[in-house]
């Protein structure tokens, strides 16, 4: 398959710069096995198919972007990508009080040499470059999640070109946004509303959460002609016992996002790893393209019976699983997604999912005025 297959037109007008003016106003176009339909997204909970069971990213954006100057008045960019000591382990990380190392991409490099400190005296912070792309910060009195609240910048896409607003940092954020980790919004739940949630609950519609610590990588180009040869990022997962056990009997499972879908159909190959005795919870990119597959009820049944004999009420791993055409998804019977970039991960993963109807779903949102990416409209995709 060759990228130029995945291209569309998106002209820079139709890229929402800004969320709309009330959560959960977006327009939402349903396409359910290849009919298309327009409404609104405050009816999601009316499109749903019988029998749904809702599965969120509870990921919570933290501000990430750091702006330091050198005494030459210099200024260096710290966006933090992952922890690295003393936990790899988002949520542990920041809880820490003291120190803690990231690696970090670091913005005018040139200018901060390997071993060298910049330091922020009113809040006695420091940072230390200790590798070509590790930043080891200290600091006194805080958690270091109440010192980025203090000194971190919401990290907005590359292709929203403007400064951070104070509206972003609630609008950047899902309604249920629990655990921090994320450098990117899983943007699909950016639409729900507390009263859409409310609504769910009230019709019975079960709801489940996972976590996928969203990276920069979800907005790394492919710049291979051949889509298999693209260096795909690796995330980190979590998923409780008790999602398994709902997973195992839910009829239709809806994720909630690309990063959502990703963590369900990793799970199910952790399960295949688990049949062949490999237990370690990492999904390499070509991994699902070579392992034979299983029944779904028995992959989820090897990792339950993996979390009792390891006496586990939650799993941790990492995933840097490839979803392109050709690849037959396991888990997930329907996603509610935005619109995404021509060339992309994401795209791809849509195309696998609802095969060619992809252009014709894309085609009729840039017809009907759509808004695209993270802060544009939504969609409901059923194949």
């Amino acid at each position: 398959m060759k990228l130029n297959d995945f291209f569309y037109d998106l002209p820079e007008s139709r890229i929402a710069k800004h969320p709309p003016k009330e959560r959960g106003t977006s327009k939402l176009l349903v396409c359910r096995k290849g009919v298309i339909q327009h409404d609104q997204f405050t009816s999601i909970v009316d499109q749903l198919p019988e029998g749904a069971t809702l599965v969120f990213n509870n990921t919570k954006v933290i501000p990430a972007r750091i702006i330091l100057h050198k005494p030459t008045g210099a200024r260096i960019e710290i966006f933090l990508l992952e922890p690295r000591a003393p936990s790899a382990v988002h949520e542990e990380v920041m809880l820490t009080r003291e120190r803690c190392t990231w690696k970090c991409m670091i913005g005018n490099a040139k200018k901060w040499k390997k071993g060298t400190s910049l330091r922020n005296e009113s809040l006695q912070f420091t940072a230390t470059r200790t590798g070509e792309d590790e930043v080891t910060f200290e600091w006194e009195g805080t958690t270091f999640s109440e010192l980025l609240e203090e000194i971190g910048k919401i990290p907005l896409p590359p292709y929203i070109q403007r400064e951070i607003e104070q509206e972003d940092k609630e609008r950047y954020q899902t309604v249920y946004s629990k655990l921090d980790g994320a450098v990117a919004a899983p943007t699909a739940g950016l639409h729900f509303t507390n009263e859409i949630m409310d609504e769910l609950k009230a019709k019975n519609i079960p709801i489940e959460y996972v976590t996928l610590h969203v990276s920069a990588g979800t907005f790394q180009p492919i710049k291979t002609e051949n889509i298999t040869q693209h260096l795909m990022h690796n995330e980190q997962v979590w998923i409780q016992r008790t999602t398994i056990e709902s997973l195992l009997s839910a009829t239709q499972t809806i994720a909630v996002g690309t990063t959502s879908m990703r963590t369900l159909e990793s799970l199910y190959w952790f399960g295949v790893r688990l049949k062949h005795n490999m237990e370690d919870f990492h999904i390499r990119k070509e991994e699902p393209y070579e392992l034979d597959a299983i029944d779904k009820q028995d992959a989820l049944q090897h990792v339950l019976d993996y979390m009792d004999r390891n006496q586990l009420d939650q799993l941790g791993g990492q995933t840097e699983i490839f979803l392109y055409p050709g690849y037959a998804f396991r888990m997930c019977d329907g996603i509610i997604t935005n619109f995404h970039m021509p060339n992309s991960t994401l795209i791809l993963l849509i195309a696998a999912f609802i095969g060619e109807d992809w252009r014709k779903v894309y085609q009729e949102a840039l017809d009907h005025n759509y808004r695209f990416l993270s802060y544009g409209d939504s969609s409901l995709l059923i194949p």
